[in-house]
C-alpha cells in the first residue's frame, strides 16, 4: 500500500474536509479526492462519507486511522529530520492562544532557547490548532479544550482563575465593599446591569461563563467593546472603559497596582484549564523536553 496515500488519509481523516486537506497538503483538491478513493478502492470499502460540509470518516476510516497514524506520524518525523540539518531537528513547532502563549510559555521555555532549541510559534483557536498538529504543522499546541478522538494526546497543564475586574471609579460608584459585606452576588448582580462590558468576542464566552459559575444566571449585557485579545481587554479595563472577567495572572499586576479592582472574589473562582496537545506517539526527543519542562514551570503558574 502506497505510504502516501495513507498519509492523505490521515490528512483528511484529521482535517474533517477534504479541501482543508489540500490545502494543508499544499495539493489540489482533485488530487487529494484522487488519492483517497484509490485508496478506497485498494481497501474495498468506502473511508468518508460526503457531506455538504466536509466529510464523515466510516467506521472503516476510523479503524484504519488508529492504526496507521502514530506510525505515519513516526514515519514523517524520521524523514523530516533525515533531510533537515541539527538546527531544524530541534526546532519547535508550537501553536497556542497569544496571551497565554506570549506571557506564560515562550518565557518558560527561555532555558531550553538558550541550551539550542528554536520555536516557531504561531497563534489560533484551538479548531485552527487541532487541525494543523493533526497534520504536523505544529509538534504542541496549547489549548483551552480536548480533542476528541485518539489521534492527539492532551494533558492537562494548568488551571487559570478568572476574576471580574474594573477600574476603582466603578468600584466606588458600585459601593462594592458593602455589596460584599451585605448584599451578595445576588445584589452586585443587578448592580453591574448599567456597567459597559468589554470582551474578546460578540458571544461573550468569559463573561457568559463567569455569570453562569458565580450569579447562576445569563447575562443580559451585550458588548460594548468587543478585542480580540485579552491584553487590549485589560487596557480599557484600566481605562474605566467597564468591566471585564479576564484571567488572574493577566491581571495580577495591575490589581497589585490598584489600577483594577476585583469587584467580587467568590469562593470557588471560576476556572479554565489549559492542555498540552501532541500527536500520539510522537513524545520524542526536544519535543518531550519541552513537554515536560512546560508541565514543571506550571506548577508555578
Amino acid at each position: 500500500m502506497d505510504l502516501a496515500l495513507l498519509r492523505t488519509f490521515i490528512a483528511v481523516y484529521r482535517a474533517g474536509s477534504l479541501t482543508r486537506a489540500a490545502t494543508l497538503l499544499g495539493l489540489s483538491q482533485p488530487a487529494v479526492t484522487g488519492q483517497i478513493r484509490s485508496l478506497e478502492r485498494q481497501l474495498g470499502r468506502p473511508l468518508f462519507i460526503r457531506r455538504a460540509r466536509g466529510v464523515t470518516p466510516t467506521s472503516a476510516a476510523d479503524e484504519l486511522a488508529h492504526k496507521t497514524a502514530p506510525h505515519i506520524d513516526a514515519l514523517l518525523e524520521i524523514t523530516e529530520s533525515d533531510s533537515a540539518d541539527i538546527t531544524a531537528r530541534r526546532t519547535l513547532h508550537l501553536g497556542g492562544p497569544p496571551e497565554f502563549t506570549t506571557l506564560r510559555v515562550l518565557p518558560a521555555l527561555a532555558p531550553l532557547v538558550l541550551d539550542g532549541l528554536a520555536v516557531r510559534t504561531t497563534f489560533g483557536t484551538a479548531e485552527e490548532l487541532f487541525t494543523g498538529l493533526s497534520v504536523s504543522h505544529y509538534d504542541l499546541a496549547i489549548t483551552t479544550s480536548r480533542p476528541r478522538g485518539r489521534l492527539l494526546t492532551a494533558t492537562p497543564l494548568c488551571d487559570e482563575e478568572h476574576v471580574l475586574i474594573a477600574a476603582p471609579r466603578w468600584a466606588a460608584r458600585l459601593g462594592t465593599s458593602l455589596l460584599r459585606a451585605s448584599g451578595g452576588p445576588a445584589v452586585l448582580h443587578r448592580a453591574l446591569e448599567p456597567v459597559p462590558v468589554i470582551e474578546v468576542h460578540e458571544s461573550l464566552p468569559l463573561v457568559t461563563s463567569y455569570w453562569a459559575a458565580v450569579f447562576d444566571a445569563p447575562i443580559a449585557a451585550s458588548g460594548t467593546i468587543i478585542a480580540p485579545d485579552l491584553r487590549a481587554v485589560l487596557a480599557c479595563v484600566m481605562a474605566g472603559s467597564g468591566l471585564a472577567v479576564l484571567p488572574r495572572y493577566l491581571c495580577m499586576e495591575a490589581l497589585d497596582k490598584g489600577e483594577v479592582v476585583a469587584l467580587l472574589e467568590p469562593p470557588v473562582p471560576p476556572l479554565r484549564t489549559y492542555f498540552l496537545v501532541v500527536r500520539t506517539g510522537t513524545l520524542a526527543s526536544h519535543l518531550a523536553r519541552a513537554h515536560d519542562w512546560l508541565l514543571r514551570a506550571a506548577v508555578d503558574w
